[in-house]
């Protein structure tokens, strides 16, 4: 048996549960969002209430959510702290959404959890008032049983779509809870209007916690107000900042003096803090940078970023999910681009967008001279850019975590990571 064939087989097994036929308003009808907390709620039951007798961070948002939760993690773990991480989508492996003390899950006791739960997968799907659990619930139970496991004092959890109805506002008495940046996603779930959609994610405010937010407009803050008084929770502001990268480093170093962590180790964790296909270089000469940027406020973080590079030309390799605004993402990266090469990612567990409706969507927004091609396979858009390019040239593959991820297997292997348990980076 291949040593991670118990992995794959406990992966696939999870994966393969969207195919199942949708019984009842499972996942369906937006008028009864509740039942997502109802049917996470009864399963956790199920299995023993692993959530209880440890103390949550939970953080949502739009964009940055991902970059806070891992430095808060890395802040606490550098501290002496025993700290669990839920966080997704991942990258490259499984293993990557779960983590404690800096090091993810091993893949024999993911699968072994994964087993244990099964009987009770069955149970819910056959006999549970509200249908068998989603993907995404049934990660969040794998993590909670294993920070009870490795008996994690502090756990600091992603919201994973939203707030108010996210299978990880399950949690009860978060001790911090804190909301990034607010911006237009997910629009068919939380709503047409950055009101509707800042209300949404203020449902992880919870009494008896203490909320912090980057946010700066007054009539989504009104908002998140409003909310706090009536749960009688203290609301802390930040104040603004130059970019995305500051917004989040200050709010992760925020709640962390909440917690009565030292600057020293705030400045260390910060410092540790990398994550996967975040504006990630994996080569030199030409630059090579692997980015997840796929809704308006990520890619405008990441053209933050790339304002920051000296670079002679820009050679974009562009796959975006079928479900997202292209046009707000598409009209901001394709001006700044010398060569264009759309693709798509081959993840079976979403949609990609056709590269040519890509292209059509970019034609307007093309600088003049600007060169394009469409490829089926990323990779060999990637062989394509890397060899037109040159040494002061720049290559960004964004528009998808999932296509960044399936790039980045060119420099770094899955087996490596379930070897090491951690992601491996580039080093310029």
């Amino acid at each position: 048996m291949n040593r991670f064939e118990k992995y794959h087989k406990a992966v696939n097994f999870l994966e393969g549960i969207p195919n199942l036929p949708l019984k009842g308003d499972y996942m369906v009808d937006k008028n009864h969002a509740d039942i997502y907390i109802k049917r996470m709620r009864y399963f956790l039951n199920l299995i023993g209430n692993p959530d209880k007798g440890m103390k949550f961070i939970h953080i949502a948002g739009t964009g940055g959510k991902g970059t806070v939760t891992n430095m808060v993690h890395e802040i606490l773990f550098v501290s002496g702290k025993k700290v669990g991480l839920f966080t997704s989508p991942h990258v490259m492996t499984s293993i990557e959404k779960i983590k404690v003390d800096d090091k993810y899950i091993s893949p024999d006791e993911f699968s072994n959890i994964v087993d244990y739960l099964k009987p009770f997968i069955d149970k819910a799907y056959m006999k549970g008032p509200y249908g068998m659990p989603s993907y995404f619930e049934i990660f969040l139970a794998i993590a909670l049983i294993y920070f009870k496991r490795r008996k994690c004092e502090w756990i600091v959890l992603e919201v994973g779509l939203g707030g108010r109805y996210d299978a990880t506002n399950v949690i009860e008495k978060p001790i911090i809870t804190a909301i990034t940046n607010i911006d237009f996603d997910h629009t068919e779930l939380l709503g047409k209007t950055l009101e509707k959609i800042a209300f949404d994610k203020a449902g992880i405010i919870k009494h008896g916690s203490i909320f912090f937010t980057t946010e700066q407009r007054q009539s989504l803050l009104k908002i998140f107000n409003e909310i706090c008084n009536e749960k009688r929770v203290s609301m802390h502001r930040l104040p603004n900042q130059d970019n995305y990268r500051e917004y989040n480093k200050r709010l992760a170093t925020a709640i962390t003096e909440q917690l009565g962590i030292s600057s020293e180790y705030i400045t260390k964790g910060i410092r540790n803090s990398r994550l996967m296909c975040r504006f990630e270089v994996v080569h030199n000469k030409p630059i090579v940078i692997l980015d997840g940027a796929h809704n308006r406020s990520k890619m405008k973080a990441t053209i933050d970023s790339l304002n920051r590079i000296k670079y002679k030309k820009l050679f974009l390799i562009i796959g975006i999910a079928d479900n997202k605004d292209h046009i707000s993402v598409l009209k901001q990266i394709i001006p700044k681009a010398d060569y264009i090469f759309f693709t798509r990612f081959q993840y079976k567990l979403r949609k990609c967008a056709h590269p040519d409706e890509l292209y059509t969507k970019s034609k307007k927004y093309m600088k003049k001279g600007a060169k394009v091609k469409i490829f089926l396979d990323a990779e060999r858009a990637l062989l394509q850019a890397c060899k037109k390019a040159e040494q002061n040239d720049l290559i960004l593959a964004t528009g998808s975590f999932y296509m960044a991820g399936e790039l980045r297997r060119c420099w770094f292997s899955e087996e490596k990571i379930l070897e090491n348990r951690e992601a491996g980076f580039f080093k310029l």
